[in-house]
């Protein structure tokens, strides 16, 4: 099941990630470190989501 969840989490992260910066962005904040945050916290949000995708899957 890690595995599995280690290949959703690349894309699930990506997504995330992308749909954070995309809304701090149309926030107006365009300095680095709101963006970084941004990425991050969607990084870290896919973890307990693409486990539990990959264990409804499993």
């Amino acid at each position: 099941m890690l595995r599995l969840m280690m290949i959703l989490y690349s894309m699930i992260a990506t997504a995330m990630a992308g749909t954070a910066v995309i809304a701090v962005l149309s926030m107006g904040y365009v300095n680095l470190w709101p963006i970084l945050i941004a990425a991050a916290l969607g990084a870290a949000l896919a973890v307990p989501i693409s486990w539990a995708v990959a264990r409804q899957i499993d």
